[in-house]
């Protein structure tokens, strides 16, 4: 790998400013009065071979971030760039050649693939597609992708409905492979999956990326799949990402009030891990109509004037990524020292929510 690529080091997605809006009609006309912002102006990259986590509960728009990469919803504002190709500049033609490069997963392994095509048909559609080989040559790439994904060659001839769940998702995720990829977006892949069968497919996509030095983008809701899968990981709240990091760091050191609120719902075992249970109050506001200055301050127990009225500037430090006024402060305070700031943040927050809180149980 690093012998083609020199670049390695440098980001091989870069995400720069990211916005996708979508229109709000009314009338006999079906003027715009207004727009959805699911994404509005998200920033990250990813380097060559490692994983990004990008977390948020439903509705934040992961999954419009997903498909805007990849021009599946097509991006209001802002830059995509795949290995220094500008995604969002491509006519057809050049589109086309990226996206056998750029793969998808989709969430649902039952809503994503054609009810009346054979796998054969489904899996050879796209190497049909990218003229990608004769008959002979396609046969043999579907079976490698198969094979990969724990599956016998022989489901070549049966239909979607014939299989469990997760052997639907290894049948979409050999999709992918057999475009020999080299970045996969992966939606939620698990989450419509049983539990028993969860382990199974987020071992797979781990054993491929070593496998095939695959670059993932995953997107998700379970923190602790994400902690077991990335490298990095970001939050989105509402359209915005608050707060991104190596994996270790922010799970260990989370430092934004609304990652501190995430990372206090996941259950653990040993009772030195276990966090002050965080409870949020009101509701997530609506993207038609975020709130003004810090997105997160209607449910932030520690919001400040500054909060309502200014957005929180990016602030880069202690291997944080950060977009909080609060946080940014006490941080600076702290030296720098992340463990103590998001000891002293949790304990800012239990204080504040002292009413609403009880003591996280397991059990």
């Amino acid at each position: 790998m690093s012998e083609q690529h020199p670049e390695t080091d440098l980001p091989f997605l870069q995400v720069k400013g990211l916005k996708t809006h979508f229109p709000i009609k009314k009338g006999l006309l079906r003027r715009q009065v207004g727009s959805v912002k699911a994404v509005d102006g998200v920033t990250f990259d990813i380097p060559r071979g490692k994983t990004l986590g990008l977390v948020g509960e439903s509705g934040c728009g992961k999954t419009t971030v997903g498909r805007s990469l990849l021009r599946l919803v097509e991006p209001t504002d802002g830059e995509v760039l795949f290995d220094n190709h500008s995604v969002r500049k491509q006519n057809a033609r050049g589109l086309r050649s990226l996206r056998r490069r750029m793969q998808i997963v989709f969430q649902d392994p039952y809503g994503s693939l054609n009810p009346r095509m054979k796998i054969r048909s489904i899996l050879e559609e796209g190497l049909i597609l990218h003229q990608m080989g004769d008959e002979t040559a396609r046969l043999e790439q579907m079976k490698q992708a198969l094979e990969r994904t724990g599956l016998s060659p022989a489901v070549l001839e049966r239909y979607p409905h014939e299989f469990s769940g997760g052997q639907r998702q290894r049948i979409a995720i050999a999709r992918a492979l057999v475009l020999k990829p080299e970045f996969l977006v992966l939606d939620e892949p698990v989450s419509a999956l049983d539990v028993s069968i969860q382990a199974q497919v987020i071992n797979l996509l781990k054993e491929l990326k070593q496998e095939l030095g695959l670059t993932y983008l995953f997107i998700s809701h379970d923190l602790s799949v994400v902690e077991y899968l990335a490298d990095n990981v970001a939050v989105m709240y509402l359209g915005q990402i608050v707060e991104s990091a190596e994996v270790g760091q922010l799970c260990q050191q989370p430092l934004h009030p609304y990652t501190l609120a995430l990372f206090s719902a996941v259950p653990s075992v040993e009772v030195k891990n276990r966090r002050q249970r965080i409870v949020l109050t009101g509701d997530v506001p609506s993207p038609s109509r975020p709130p003004a200055g810090c997105r997160f301050h209607p449910r932030c127990p520690l919001a400040e004037t500054v909060c309502r009225e200014v957005e929180p500037p990016q602030v880069d430090l202690a291997g944080h990524r950060l977009h909080c006024h609060v946080a940014s402060r006490e941080l600076e305070r702290c030296g720098g020292d992340a463990a103590k700031t998001s000891v002293e943040m949790q304990a800012a927050i239990t204080a504040a929510t002292s009413d609403s809180t009880e003591p996280y149980s397991a059990v």
